[in-house]
């Protein structure tokens, strides 16, 4: 089992970010301050620090038809586990960046994905392989 990675990203509402990733995500809270929160990211640890001003905006990069928005993180989950954070969020009304699908449907590297921001502007992608024997494919 890979170790668990460290990333702390910035957010402009503590609050919002409570609602995100505790709420809406079901990431558990760990210590936290008047301006930051840890989270339990399906197992790693996210940091989110309170900034009186975002940072620009993301950028995109065309990936398989799609505007990828650069920068992003997330997380490689299950297909059964990423279905059902698809359909939480679609019940959300989550406005999604790009919505969950299947990329690179019968080539190296299928992959079910989407894409969307948290509430300070953070893009996120979390995806699923039917093989994760796929993950790191090339051909």
């Amino acid at each position: 089992m890979p170790q668990p990675f460290h990333l702390a990203i910035p957010v402009d509402d503590l609050d919002k970010a409570r609602q995100f990733y505790g709420t809406l995500l079901g990431c558990r809270q760990g210590r936290s301050d008047s301006h930051w929160i840890d989270w339990d990211f399906f197992g790693h640890q996210l940091v989110t620090h309170l900034v009186k001003a975002m940072p620009s905006k993301p950028e995109y990069n065309a990936v398989d038809g799609h505007a990828v928005p650069v920068p992003h993180f997330g997380v490689v989950m299950t297909m059964d586990d990423w279905q059902a954070l698809a359909e939480t969020l679609e019940s959300a009304g989550m406005e999604f960046v790009i919505k969950p699908y299947v990329r690179f449907k019968g080539e190296p590297g299928e992959q079910a994905t989407m894409f969307f921001m948290d509430p300070a502007g953070n893009a996120l992608e979390f995806k699923a392989f039917a093989d994760i024997n796929q993950l790191f494919a090339v051909d």
